[in-house]
């Protein structure tokens, strides 16, 4: 088995070491052996895809699936699709049914999926919420007494 080197993703992206950990976890725990590959690419400093090989799936043999930070993707193929009437004598392109699972970083929310030549391409996003974006702080002199408070009302407002 592979392993993949995460450190670049490390040293980039706060927050995203725990989803890269957790993909890495379930990539060994699914028992999919690698199957189907897939790519996970930053495409800007908020946004990510993650591409996956689906060779020989129709958009109807996929399910994708978001709950409680977990992205599931499914692709099923019954035993007559497999077949097909077919006498194969070297079968290389696998087509049997899988199950990715993917564990989602706080606050990144799945915005799209498409299928095109083979590759399921699944686009992230990560939202932050007002509270946890970065604010100015506004630094005070000995020449203004009252402090001001950012983010809270002042006691003669009430």
């Amino acid at each position: 088995m592979s392993n993949i080197d995460l450190t670049p993703l490390y040293r980039t992206m706060v927050g995203f070491d725990r989803m890269a950990n957790m993909i890495d976890q379930a990539a060994r725990l699914d028992g999919s052996q690698g199957y189907p590959p897939y790519n996970i690419e930053r495409v800007d400093e908020n946004a990510f895809a993650i591409e996956i090989a689906v060779a020989g799936f129709t958009q109807d043999d996929l399910e994708i699936e978001t709950k409680e930070g977990l992205l599931t993707v499914a692709g099923k193929k019954t035993d007559t699709e497999d077949a097909g009437g077919k006498d194969y004598l070297h079968r290389g392109i696998a087509q049997r049914s899988f199950i990715r699972r993917f564990q989602l970083a706080d606050h990144i929310l799945v915005t799209g999926a498409q299928l095109d030549h083979g590759v399921l391409r699944i686009d992230l996003v990560r939202e932050l919420p007002e509270e946890k974006k970065p604010r100015k702080i506004e630094i005070g002199t000995s020449e203004s007494p009252q402090p001001k408070l950012i983010g809270k009302k002042s006691a003669d407002a009430a």
